[in-house]
């Protein structure tokens, strides 16, 4: 096969690029390294990795290994307000991605996440539907719309000072509906999109159904294809959670869950991944809490749990591994998800694993064979669940082994590759 030019446009640096300009090693994106890790090696393709930066005003360019980098203009934030409400669009974004995009003149124009101002942007000035193609990461154009479900209505109009630059949670839900509409005009701007979950296409269709649709698993973090959960290893009643941020990802419905889980264990602890969002210790942190927030502050009060939740801060890869492999079960209780990668992760080391039945989970993860799924809002049957897990060690261990077992296959980095590989293949010989 001819060598190939493409050219990735994505949200943020991968790591090695990251400490290569020496800016803050994102935590995310772990599956994007694990691609560019792998076409690195190939004599065929030759990358290109596009980035935004905060506020500079030229391209940054440079390689590491064999991979070229670009860092283009990220429209300076408004103030203290949320990424979201940043001015969209930059005169200096647009310049420098039209300027990437003819220095580069990549065959394929390779573009990770929708709902980006440079997603669009990206789209518009390489003008060639049929040679780009946009990976599907989450969908807020239809996430907006599962925001806030399961917050009492008073909770969603509560004011906080922090709402001066937030909005209270019904406004929030709202700022993503229009993070949404530039998803939409990003999807029918693009020839094809790559998705993972019967979820994702059906979505996509929804948008453009005139866009091709690839299908291709993702790969995860190089860490967590090693390792393996042990049950007379792991913190006996202990429950992992990855992230609680925002109310998609379903604190609220743990929370609720934990009473019930108390009454049969009371030695039950919930970890959190991330800081604590309650924490109002200072004066800045008063200002800065949010409505969510004060909703999980007043529920922990509520039901006692000052003394059963733990929010561990800012976890490094190694360190979520950890943390993983520590915890007797898993629990992604979101709102709403596409693939997500926690729960991936979670599988790919075998950790007993419960998730709401949202999205695509179902895709990932086989009821009663490799986990539980349950009713999204319904915390009862997480507690319902949870107490399975740590009432029978057998059926944690079979669980165990069919989700591993699975998620090796679904994550696979060779066989993810080839799938990658091949959708390229298919847009550059069109």
């Amino acid at each position: 096969m001819e060598k190939m030019k493409i050219l990735w446009v994505c949200n943020v640096p991968i790591p090695r690029i990251a400490a290569d300009m020496n800016v803050n090693v994102p935590n995310i994106c772990g599956w994007l390294t694990g691609f560019a890790n792998s076409i690195e090696k190939l004599d065929n393709i030759e990358l290109y990795i596009a980035f935004p930066q905060l506020g500079i005003k030229e391209i940054k360019a440079g390689t590491v290994g064999k991979i070229h980098y670009y860092a283009f203009s990220q429209p300076k934030l408004l103030g203290f307000l949320p990424v979201e409400d940043q001015v969209h669009e930059s005169k200096y974004m647009r310049e420098h991605l039209r300027t990437i995009i003819s220095k580069v003149s990549p065959d394929l124009l390779h573009i990770f996440g929708t709902e980006y101002p440079h997603s669009l942007v990206a789209a518009e000035e390489f003008n060639n539907p049929e040679k780009t193609v946009v990976n599907i990461q989450g969908l807020p154009s239809f996430y907006w719309m599962h925001f806030n479900n399961g917050i009492p209505y008073k909770e969603l109009k509560r004011f906080t000072l922090s709402n001066i630059a937030r909005g209270n949670l019904l406004q929030q839900a709202e700022k993503m509906k229009r993070r949404g509409m530039t998803e939409i005009s990003t999807i029918k701007a693009v020839g094809h999109v790559i998705g993972r979950t019967d979820w994702d296409e059906a979505c996509t269709k929804e948008i453009n159904p005139k866009v091709q649709y690839h299908f291709c698993n993702e790969s995860l973090r190089d860490s967590f294809y090693s390792g393996d959960w042990e049950y007379q290893n792991c913190e006996k009643h202990s429950i992992f959670m990855s992230q609680a941020a925002t109310p998609i990802k379903g604190l609220h419905f743990m929370l609720r869950a934990m009473p019930e889980i108390l009454k049969n264990y009371p030695d039950a602890h919930l970890y959190i991944a991330g800081n604590d969002l309650t924490k109002t210790d200072s004066l800045y942190g008063k200002l800065k809490i949010s409505s969510f927030a004060k909703y999980i502050k007043r529920l922990i009060s509520e039901y006692n749990l000052e003394e059963k939740v733990t929010f561990t801060g800012s976890l490094t890869e190694q360190k979520m591994k950890e943390r993983f492999l520590k915890s007797n079960v898993f629990v992604s209780p979101s709102t709403i998800e596409n693939s997500p990668n926690s729960l991936g992760e979670a599988m790919l080391l075998g950790v007993p694993c419960i998730s709401s039945d949202v999205g695509g989970v179902k895709n990932m993860l086989l009821h009663n064979l490799e986990g539980y799924i349950y009713q999204a809002d319904a915390p009862y049957m997480i507690a319902y669940y949870v107490k399975k897990v740590f009432n029978d060690a057998d059926c944690a261990l079979i669980i165990s082994k069919n989700a591993k077992s699975h998620a090796g296959k679904t994550h696979n980095r060779d066989e993810n590759l080839k799938m990658l590989l091949k959708i390229y293949r298919e847009l550059y010989e069109q």
